[in-house]
């Protein structure tokens, strides 16, 4: 073989073999905060593989790779589970490391999975100054305030993120989402409450049905009455106007079927919403984000579910009076200004 064809055969190959290898090359996925399972179950799916091989495509191409560890610094059942969750992700190949900024320095993309909703923005700042896209598991803050400071920090930074609830894409509640009822008049979604006492009280679990709710209505709730059940769990009912009315109720975790469900009425008839569908769901709607740059929940819409849920705060201080959302969101960015 002459020479110069030699030449450009190995020099061709070469290039083929950089290409190859330069695809199979995983993005790097930074976790910041060890104190929630979902940081082993995500990081199982990417770095071992979905429960369902066949549904390996819709995870190719990340792998979690760093991690900080610090989560909640007074909330025992989050503190108490980081050293179990640092070994299991040890096992699946993440390294610990000692800094945000350490962190940010080694991956391409950072999931924020404190489970701790206080400490997101402090721990968001060098993200923010790094510029990944970051997916924020919830609560997305601990206060209506720091959602607010959150937002306005993650939007002068020009960073894409955003925030959600497994629950949220769960396959029944995503179709009508989508429209398979029509236009949806009125809806309920249950899910678990428990409380943590420095955080609103729906901030905490209750998020999980409270987004299968925003999932069906969107945004648009006008005011809330807080009240409870005849079994004694919450309830909050939203009013959206021209009488659409959305309803979060508090399920016992031991109740038939399941805690997690509820039903939506639209033009078109009614189907049941807010089932769990597991974390896959989820996790499927952060790699769309990773790949597209484009956020799986709006801003605007993240801004009004948790202002709903502060609302909800409010009308229960006011013995269960109706609180108008506009005025509870004047109040937070208030305190935001300093005023």
């Amino acid at each position: 073989m002459p020479l110069a064809r030699f030449t450009r055969l190995t020099a061709l190959a070469a290039v083929m073999l950089t290409s190859l290898f330069a695809e199979e090359a995983p993005k790097r996925v930074g976790i910041i905060g060890l104190d929630t399972s979902h940081v082993v179950a995500f990081t199982t799916v990417f770095n071992i593989g979905p429960k369902n091989p066949a549904d390996a495509a819709k995870f190719a191409g990340f792998r979690v790779t760093a991690a900080f560890a610090q989560g909640s610094k007074d909330i025992p059942e989050s503190t108490t589970r980081v050293p179990e969750y640092t070994v299991k992700l040890q096992g699946m190949g993440v390294e610990m490391v000692d800094s945000i900024e350490k962190l940010c320095a080694q991956v391409d993309f950072v999931m924020l999975e404190s489970n701790d909703g206080r400490v997101h923005l402090e721990q968001l700042l060098p993200v923010l100054k790094s510029g990944q896209i970051v997916f924020i598991d919830k609560p997305i803050a601990g206060s209506l305030a720091d959602v607010i400071r959150l937002q306005e920090a993650a939007q002068k930074a020009g960073v894409v993120y955003f925030c959600s609830s497994s629950l949220r894409f769960a396959a029944s509640t995503q179709a009508v989402a989508q429209g398979s009822l029509g236009k949806v008049k009125s809806a309920y979604a249950t899910s678990p409450a428990s409380l943590e006492p420095h955080h609103p009280d729906l901030y905490w679990y209750g998020i999980h049905g409270c987004e299968s709710l925003y999932a069906v209505m969107g945004t648009g709730c006008i005011s809330v009455k807080r009240d409870k059940t005849a079994e004694g769990f919450i309830q909050v009912t939203g009013n959206w106007g021209d009488g659409r009315v959305g309803i979060f109720r508090e399920a016992d975790r031991k109740a038939k079927g399941g805690p997690y469900g509820g039903k939506a009425v639209g033009d078109k008839g009614e189907a049941d919403i807010g089932k769990f569908d597991g974390y896959e769901v989820l996790l499927e709607a952060v790699v769309k984000m990773f790949r597209t740059g484009r956020p799986q929940v709006s801003a605007a819409e993240t801004l009004e579910l948790y202002t709903f849920m502060e609302a909800a705060d409010e009308s229960k201080r006011q013995g269960g009076a109706e609180v108008k959302l506009a005025d509870v969101l004047a109040k937070a960015r208030a305190e935001v200004a300093g005023k």
